[in-house]
């Protein structure tokens, strides 16, 4: 089952009106958190209308802008004197996107629901956190509210997204408990995936998680499809704070940008990013805010959160250098990140954290090569060969066709290697003392039949 990446839980100092995260020390990497896992956030005493849910505390609009410490500690405004993702599509599969959000306005275009249960435009909430699709979107596209910026896109108020000129698809799913009439979240993934590409997306955006690294092979041809026609997936890695320990699909397939989290220090993030040897990129995950349906804001924190400032990276990439593939967008996503943790690729921060302005405007050599893999080669290499995943691929080329789901199998379960319990020594041994000792036999036979 899939679930959304969860956002920290906050707490309200009441005594200074400030607001604090649950959880304020990060231990060191390996070691269990000090204290317990965060408490449910208290509300603030005068919340924004519509009032904070799932923890998620309400602020206030006017001076959002600076609390977005990222647009300057990670070079998206420097960015944006060569991209702010113009001409660009960005998908967001979620939980529905509000395209009335004051920052959103005339940003979110026709989307598609999935799940069955939400409207046909993908602007309906849905599911146990109906506002963490509006959250998403307004961190990749926002543009604000109010006067326009002096020397800047987008306006003076509100959220600013990395890619503020970009058009966000909504394609809402329901995540969470079973309802009836509801489609099974195994198919509701690859038929987003589909619609997305077939409806032009250039990068799609999904800042949900699960708690197993393996997918269903109905997964397999969207995601197959997807790289054809040259559409970068970046997905969440979870978060420790709401139970994923280590990346779990979709963010595990071949091919996908997984993103990490780090925290203001630019440190892995306990419990606001997870661990895994697939992660690709790492950016900030603590201390974020976002746009909550029917114009509020809120501060929240999550790789659910670092995932569309990934994918507005991407757009900005994808004006200024057009040509690139999806493989080739995610190459200087990469090579431009700075190396953090272990030397080289890490299981915490990937190949290092995101800088937006270097993965934007530095020469970076590309090659026809993802450095994240191929879901079509580790399709070829290990699932049955009864159907070829190109051609169920491409039979949903088709505009608007988001039936096609391939028969869903189990995934293939590891076999443990012969000699794991030290069972190929022991035989090897064994055989090889069987060689000797007849060897042994008949030479001493040869030497007596010499003597007599």
């Amino acid at each position: 089952m899939i679930g959304r990446t969860r956002t920290r839980a906050l707490l309200a100092a009441t005594a200074a009106g400030a607001l604090l995260v649950g959880m304020t020390a990060v231990p060191a990497l390996g070691q269990q958190p000090a204290v317990p896992a965060p408490a449910p956030s208290v509300p603030v005493e005068s919340p924004i209308a519509p009032a904070p849910t799932n923890g998620k505390a309400a602020v206030e609009g006017s001076d959002i802008q600076q609390r977005e410490y990222w647009l300057d500690d990670y070079g998206v405004r420097d960015a944006w004197k060569s991209a702010t993702g113009k001409g660009v599509k960005i998908a967001v599969i979620d939980t529905g996107v509000d395209g009335s959000h004051q920052d959103l306005t005339g940003s979110v275009g026709e989307g598609t629901d999935v799940s069955g249960k939400g409207r046909a435009d993908g602007q309906q909430g849905l599911g146990e956190e109906p506002e963490h699709g509006t959250l998403v979107a307004s961190l990749a596209a926002g543009h604000g509210h109010g006067k326009d910026r002096s020397g800047g896109p987008g306006k003076q108020q509100g959220i600013l997204g990395v890619a503020p000129d970009a058009e966000i698809l909504p394609v809402s799913m329901w995540l969470g408990a079973e309802q009836p009439g509801v489609k099974d979240v195994n198919e509701q993934i690859p038929d987003a995936v589909r619609w997305a590409v077939d409806h032009g997306a250039d990068v799609i955006n999904m800042s949900v998680g699960s708690n197993a690294t393996a997918w269903p092979q109905s997964w397999d041809s969207a995601f197959a499809y997807a790289e054809e026609k040259n559409v970068l997936v970046v997905a969440a890695a979870g978060n420790r704070g709401s139970g994923l320990t280590q990346v779990g699909a979709p963010a595990t397939i071949p091919g996908v940008l997984s993103v990490g989290g780090v925290d203001r220090q630019r440190q892995a993030s306990w419990d606001s990013s997870s661990q895994g040897i697939s992660i690709g990129v790492a950016g900030p995950s603590e201390d974020m805010v976002g746009a909550m349906p029917g114009n509020g804001y809120a501060e929240w924190s999550g790789t659910s959160a670092t995932v569309p400032l990934v994918s507005g990276t991407a757009a900005l990439i994808k004006q200024r250098h057009p040509e690139l593939t999806g493989a080739q967008i995610a190459q200087r996503i990469v090579k431009t990140a700075h190396d953090a943790g272990e030397k080289g690729r890490d299981p915490f921060y990937g190949y290092g954290i995101l800088d937006v302005r270097a993965a934007v405007e530095d020469d970076v050599e590309t090659t026809e090569e993802n450095p994240l893999g191929s879901v079509q080669h580790w399709i070829e290499q290990n699932r049955p060969h009864t159907a070829s995943p190109g051609a169920s691929a491409s039979a949903s080329a088709d505009e608007g066709d988001t039936e096609h789901v391939t028969q869903e199998a189990t995934p293939p379960v590891a076999q443990k290697p012969l000699n794991e319990t030290g069972a190929l020594p022991v035989v090897i041994l064994a055989s090889f003392a069987v060689v000797v000792s007849g060897l042994t036999v008949a030479a001493i036979l040869h030497i007596r039949r010499l003597s007599r």
